[in-house]
């Protein structure tokens, strides 16, 4: 197997034991670990759940009980179908073993169907595909950590991240299934000296696209770097490119074949650009805060009578609509698109022409992270469970290197305080804020032991300090002050609050990565001048 020792020599000063990647004695760390975690999750069967509960019953039974050709029409329940093919086909495979469950669950028209039995297989099903996530962190983990320690830091962070806990094992999702096929495809596509490993990199990536397409986010990084590394390597461009090409498209027609007769009506299910700029309440990016100033704004101008006969509600009544604001220009689908676009143009463009970017896999990983972010940030409207895209890649960096793990700390802290309140029950406040401290303290406990240092400086501490008291007020204090007033304060102050943490982390990673190329060219060209100076000077001479 191929290993790049490079890229875990960021720790200066650290003296660890160097562990063989593929030991036993890693596995055995990760595989208690997972143990562990998936206590916690049992516990958890019986809490409270959210409406994507019965969105993938539905799901269950739809793929189940109608032919293929009704999958994506049938609309007796709100919750339709809008995942790609491949993930309708991994709900039909589920269905033949709910039945044996609960066989209720499987009707069609038995909505909201929650029995005992019906909860326990669907809680069941997303611990059982964790197993894919585990796979995926043994891999990512044998090619990119070179100690004991970094592997370590690695399980924990990704195995125990409470974003993945809250969104798979209480709201209910599989996240974790998708996340685990992510990180497979990363370790095997920069196996670079591994035609076959990289063509399994793709051929893994392909799927995932065709299970999930919010994965889109990251395919600009997987498209550069394998043009860089794979394509335009050797001189086979045309016949290495046909290879990805014939991988990819076998996957998609595999995926789509079977409503090519219907592929408008999929395409729409996928895309649902009428559901407006922000989701259901707003996500932690930019369109969090631009929502918040064009509110400040309404509030001011209509009390200064600029306003009047304006609905200051609008766009806060946490429904998936489309909407406009008041004050601020309205983007469009359009508009967001470009925006994203031309943001992710800087990052392809130093990955694609810095030498020690595009061959560094470390980098590949931070090209991966800063597309999920870019989209995140930018989208069209985006999900807050989205973040995940960006925070479990970075786990990978920030066990092998100081600079990520403090892009980590914040990104993960502002992320996962960002989803608590998709669990909306008061009765489940204790439970977010023994998850976020716990959490928290491991991941800072983790670090001080690799690195040496807390890592944050004084102003980074005071914003994380405040993240729960934010939660405490979304779930307690904003109804002890107004009562039933004001009732979509507490979500946008923490989705405003957060996305100004995330926004601070995305801008400075921006910087870092797309900066770094610009410097390192204009150092190479002053050196280069340097040198010309002084072979000039010794000629007079």
């Amino acid at each position: 197997m191929d290993t790049h020792p490079s890229v875990d020599s960021s720790c200066d000063g650290c003296d660890f034991k160097s562990i063989e990647p593929g030991s036993n004695h890693r596995y055995e760390i990760l595989l208690k670990v997972f143990i562990l975690v998936t206590c916690v999750k049992i516990i958890l069967i019986p809490t409270y759940h959210s409406t994507d509960f019965e969105v993938h019953r539905n799901w269950l039974a739809i793929t189940h009980s109608l032919p293929v050709n009704e999958w994506y029409t049938n609309d007796k329940s709100q919750w339709t179908l809008d995942y790609p093919p491949f993930f309708a086909w991994f709900e039909y495979i589920l269905s033949q073993f709910a039945k044996y469950a609960d066989s209720n669950m499987l009707r069609v028209d038995n909505l909201n169907y929650a029995s005992y039995n019906t909860k326990l297989f669907q809680r069941a099903t997303v611990m059982l595909t964790d197993l894919f996530y585990l796979y995926g962190i043994k891999e990512v983990g044998d090619q990119f950590c070179e100690s004991d320690q970094s592997f370590t830091v690695l399980a924990i962070l990704s195995v125990c991240n409470i974003g993945l806990i809250v969104i798979d094992h209480i709201h209910f999702q599989y996240n974790g299934f998708l996340l685990g096929i992510l990180l497979l495809s990363i370790a095997k596509i920069v196996r670079s000296s591994k035609e076959k490993q990289i063509l399994a990199g793709v051929l893994w990536f392909s799927i995932l696209l065709n299970l999930k397409h919010i994965y889109l986010y990251v395919a600009p990084a997987y498209g550069v770097w394998l043009l860089k590394n794979y394509c335009l390597k050797d001189g086979h461009f045309l016949y290495r490119f046909t290879k990805l090409a014939i991988i990819a498209m076998f996957v998609l027609c595999l995926s789509f074949g079977p409503f090519c007769s219907q592929l408008p009506q999929v395409l729409s299910r996928l895309f649902p650009f009428k559901r407006g700029l922000v989701h259901s309440y707003w996500a932690a990016n930019v369109w969090a805060i631009y929502a918040c100033i064009d509110k400040v704004l309404t509030v001011i101008l209509k009390k200064f009578g600029v306003l009047s006969n304006v609905k200051v509600a609008s766009m806060t009544g946490g429904l998936v609509q489309e909407d406009s604001f008041i004050v601020l220009p309205t983007p469009t689908p359009v508009v967001t698109f470009l925006i994203t676009i031309l943001l992710l143009i800087p990052i392809m463009w130093s990955q694609f022409f810095n030498s020690k970017f595009s061959s560094d896999p470390k980098k590949f990983i931070k090209c991966v992270v800063l597309c999920g972010l870019t989209s995140f940030m930018f989208g069209w409207h985006v999900h807050e469970k989205a973040i995940l895209t960006a925070i479990i890649p970075l786990c990978v960096l920030a066990a092998i290197d100081k600079d990520d793990a403090r892009a980590f700390l914040l990104l993960s802290s502002a992320g996962h305080t960002a989803l608590f309140p998709l669990l909306y029950p008061n009765e489940l406040t204790p439970l977010k804020l023994i998850l976020w401290f716990t959490y928290l303290n491991a991941t800072l406990l983790l670090f001080k032991n690799r690195y040496g240092s807390i890592l944050v400086n004084i102003y980074e501490i005071i914003y994380i300090a405040v993240l729960p008291v934010i939660t405490v007020y979304e779930t307690v204090l904003h109804q002890l002050i107004f009562k039933d007033k004001l009732p979509f304060l507490p979500l946008a102050l923490t989705s405003t609050y957060c996305a100004l943490g995330i926004s601070y982390i995305y801008l400075t990673s921006y910087y870092e990565f797309v900066c770094s190329h610009f410097k390192e060219t204009n150092t190479s060209s002053y050196k280069k001048i340097e040198k010309l100076d002084s072979i000039n000077e010794s000629k007079v001479d």
